[in-house]
């Protein structure tokens, strides 16, 4: 009896394993379909922050950057940078919960387009307070991105496969702040060509890419799988509805593989507004809050304000010299990602472990950038936060997704999606609105205070992951 229990199971061992390739096929099938689509579409939507830092500085020599055009004081700059990430706080949620409802490709697509056409407007500006409400409708337009992006990520795939899916596209990030800098310096070549600031022709050439690739993306990005699939809520004829119908990424029977190991992983539910407020309640969210919070909050610091700290550090630097440095912080951002992400979703069990890890470099990375020695070592500081930053986000998000949704369906992923990057982004109003060039008297100290309130900040995204954990491990609370 114990030989046939032992063959039993090594068949049964060996069944799964089968199983695992096909599905390794399946997945693989759909990563080249979504995945260089989500990529593309968080690189330009992100591409518009870290150029509008870039457009700070740039030509600052000729007099034409930006802040000299415009005649911005440092209040202009850090009110203007903070209220973009009002807008996220304000409309993450709402827009994503409009996602959960509509088909989730033409949604994204909606938003990118929006975000080409507010950027491309970014040439006609001519006055400081057109700035201010500029970048607040941009983080309207850009709200619900990310958040959009982790809840369509769980309508495709598996929780124990979504933390590398979702570092993947991250790195879109990373790559367009890299690109901005290589970008900026190029586009000051074309600095008063027709009479137009480097800058805006920047920003007329990518809100131009923007908007094209936006509307490609609703015939490449495919709908809900089918067994998620609800009635259609289009406002046009379904002569012209069918016009924005996308293919399905699979054939009958990866189709039917793929919904057999999905079913019993991912629940649709429809909800209510009770729900919604449920979710907000549960004690998980906010510590997942407040780990955004802290890593977010210095991503963003040195996404917006990474030239303006490089150019303080040497002031001998040109303006192209300090875009093209810019650029490598985010390849070791890119790095981090690409190392740090399969590991977590290897071992899911350690993704707290990965976490904290990751964000100590982050510190080390700001001690050696405010305290050591000579311009390129404390640049080298600036290079090895953005390694720590990497894995980060990516892991915060597949937490979100791995908590709520076992227990509240895919409104779970939504509003949590939602919840904690719309408010973990007041870590980013402080950042780009009391640091840095919105704390005048820290810049005689070159930013050393406002790069020590990161670290601080740092530190609570570190103890909240902890409490996260103790509270997982509370069965009271492990409703799971």
């Amino acid at each position: 009896m114990d030989v046939e229990s032992a063959v039993k199971s090594e068949e049964s061992q060996e069944v799964f394993q089968v199983e695992d390739v096909k599905l390794d096929r399946v997945y693989w099938k759909l990563d080249l379909r979504i995945i260089p689509a989500l990529w593309c579409l968080y690189f330009l939507s992100s591409f518009g922050t870290s150029a509008y830092g870039n457009t700070l500085t740039m030509n600052f020599q000729q007099g034409h950057s930006l802040k000299e055009t415009l005649k911005l004081t440092s209040h202009d700059t850090s009110t203007a940078s903070a209220l973009e990430f009002v807008g996220f706080i304000i409309f993450d949620l709402p827009m994503n919960l409009i996602m959960t409802k509509l088909s989730p490709q033409i949604w994204l697509s909606r938003i990118i387009v929006s975000v080409g056409v507010v950027y491309a407007c970014y040439a006609a500006l001519k006055t400081n307070s057109g700035l201010v409400a500029i970048r607040f409708f941009s983080g309207v337009c850009s709200a619900g991105v990310w958040p959009g992006m982790s809840y369509y990520i769980s309508l495709w795939y598996p929780e124990h496969r979504t933390a590398r899916r979702i570092g993947y596209y991250f790195t879109a990030a990373q790559l367009s702040a890299s690109a901005a800098g290589l970008v900026a310096a190029g586009f000051q070549k074309m600095d008063m060509t027709r009479g137009l600031e480097g800058w805006r022709w920047l920003f007329i050439v990518y809100g131009s890419i923007t908007v094209f690739v936006g509307l490609l993306l609703i015939w490449w990005l495919p709908d809900r799988p089918q067994h998620l699939a609800q009635p259609s809520r289009s406002f046009l004829p379904a002569s012209i509805a069918k016009f924005f119908t996308s293919p399905q990424p699979l054939n009958e029977r990866d189709r039917s593989a793929h919904e057999q190991d999905m079913r019993h992983r991912y629940t649709k539910i429809n909800w209510g507004w009770k729900d919604v407020i449920t979710i907000i309640l549960d004690i998980r969210v906010w510590p997942l809050i407040l780990m955004y919070f802290g890593v977010v909050g210095t991503g963003f610091g040195l996404s917006v304000f990474g030239t303006t700290l490089i150019s303080a550090l040497n002031p001998n630097l040109s303006g192209i010299d300090v875009s093209l440095l810019y650029a490598p912080i985010w390849l070791f951002d890119l790095g981090g990602i690409l190392l740090v992400t399969p590991f977590a979703d290897k071992f899911k069990k350690l993704r707290s472990v990965f976490f904290c890890g990751s964000t100590v470099i982050i510190i080390i990375g700001m001690v050696v950038t405010t305290y050591a020695h000579g311009f390129w070592n404390r640049y080298a500081g600036l290079l090895i936060a953005g390694f720590g930053l990497g894995p980060t986000v990516p892991i915060t998000m597949t937490l979100a997704s791995e908590i709520m949704t076992p227990v509240y369906g895919d409104v779970g992923t939504a509003v949590s999606a939602a919840l904690v990057s719309g408010l973990g982004n007041l870590g980013s109003v402080a950042a780009t609105y009391a640091l840095y060039s919105g704390w005048p008297a820290d810049v005689p100290r070159l930013y050393e205070y406002s790069n020590m309130m990161l670290v601080l900040i740092l530190g609570v995204s570190i103890v909240s992951c902890g409490v996260l954990e103790i509270i997982r491990r509370n069965k009271r609370f492990n409703r799971a």
